[in-house]
């Protein structure tokens, strides 16, 4: 494909780029990188890559990926994934356990509390050492909506209506993430779950009330806080008596709110701004200034390498320190085995053993 590239010529192999990370996350299309995605991923404006089932194939073709977008950069690129199970796990084969759902866990604690926990907590260690053995560095995880039972693309992603039932269980995920070295992320912040609409495909509307929002849906968020909870992801939701703007792109949200209210210092990522529910800002790169002005650290470009390019010919913004730290810190602090190391690690087998025995297929 011809393209007429809006920065620098690439340097050579030999020669990684020196720079600090961006405040913008794009995706791959494929298997390998192809040399366009080479140049975009070395783009001042980039800092961290999203990945999907199509850019898998096997855990050795997925760790010889990782090491090649690692390669690109001499800090490394953040590389993240939706795998939160169930219905959203983007490696399913070859491998990879096949994780519950959050409501089997969400069930499971309204009769056996302590063995949910545990059960939540090697789910958790499981996701995050088969990704990190693969060099999959975070995933957005866990999901803090409440389950009102009518929202079309939450349901079972969320493991409870009762706020104290998502906090609790949603801390022991979080502790198993952070065994295998993995931070977490709660979304979709205040809460996706009352509205029936799904974002991908349309502008939900949320219309309760600030007080009804706090007591339910903002809850996991104030009993986990950001020394749990290293990053946030808000909702492509309007919240009409709080504000006019979805909270991704709301000053009110996660500014007043999430920021002074609940004093959160962790990493905010926008939502998908290729959503439908996103587009109520103007094109991409309106939609990018939008969110960074409300207060998001960083934003996500999925599934429109198009839009992707766009965005970093157009966007003029450099990336705060405060939240260059903020993402730094989302990165995992030690090395982890390789795949084959742990299919032989009884810590994990272990795991894998009381997910067979208590937790259905």
């Amino acid at each position: 494909m011809n393209q007429t590239w809006p920065w620098p010529t690439l340097l050579s192999n030999q020669n990684k780029k020196a720079i600090a990370p961006g405040p913008v996350m794009v995706d791959i299309e494929g298997l390998q990188l192809s040399e366009h995605e080479k140049k975009r991923l070395q783009h001042p404006l980039v800092g961290a890559v999203i990945l999907f089932s199509r850019n898998y194939e096997s855990p050795q073709q997925l760790t010889q990926l990782c090491q090649s977008i690692h390669d690109l950069r001499d800090e490394p690129l953040l590389i993240a994934v939706d795998h939160e199970g169930g219905r959203v796990q983007r490696f399913k084969s070859n491998g990879f356990t096949h994780l519950p759902d959050m409501a089997t866990l969400g069930k499971l604690w309204q009769q056996r509390p302590s063995l949910a926990n545990r059960l939540a907590s090697e789910v958790g260690y499981i996701l995050a050492a088969e990704l990190r053995a693969c060099g999959v560095d975070f995933s957005f995880t866990p999901v803090l909506d409440l389950d009102y039972g009518q929202s079309q693309v939450i349901g079972n992603r969320s493991f409870d209506r009762d706020p104290q039932i998502v906090a609790g269980v949603s801390r022991s995920l979080i502790q198993g993430l952070a065994l295998a070295g993995m931070a977490a992320c709660g979304k979709h912040f205040p809460g996706h779950g009352f509205v029936q609409a799904d974002s991908h495909v349309a502008l939900p509307v949320d219309e309760r009330s600030f007080e009804d929002i706090m007591k339910d849906d903002i809850v996991p968020y104030l009993a986990l806080g950001d020394m749990v909870l290293p990053s946030i992801m808000p909702a492509h939701v309007i919240y009409r008596q709080c504000d006019a703007q979805p909270a991704g792109f709301s000053k009110f949200w996660i500014q007043d709110v999430l920021r002074d209210r609940l004093n959160y210092q962790g990493m905010v990522f926008s939502d998908d701004l290729t959503m439908e529910g996103a587009t109520v800002a103007g094109d991409i790169t309106q939609r990018a200034q939008a969110a960074f002005s409300a207060g998001c650290d960083m934003v996500l470009v999925c599934n429109r390498p198009d839009l992707a390019d766009e965005l970093l010919q157009h966007l003029q913004h450099q990336m705060p320190a405060e939240s260059v730290n903020r993402l730094r810190a989302l990165y995992p602090q030690q090395a982890f085995m390789s795949w084959s190391q742990l299919q032989q690690d009884s810590r994990y087998l272990y795991a894998r053993e009381l997910r067979s025995k208590y937790l259905p297929a």
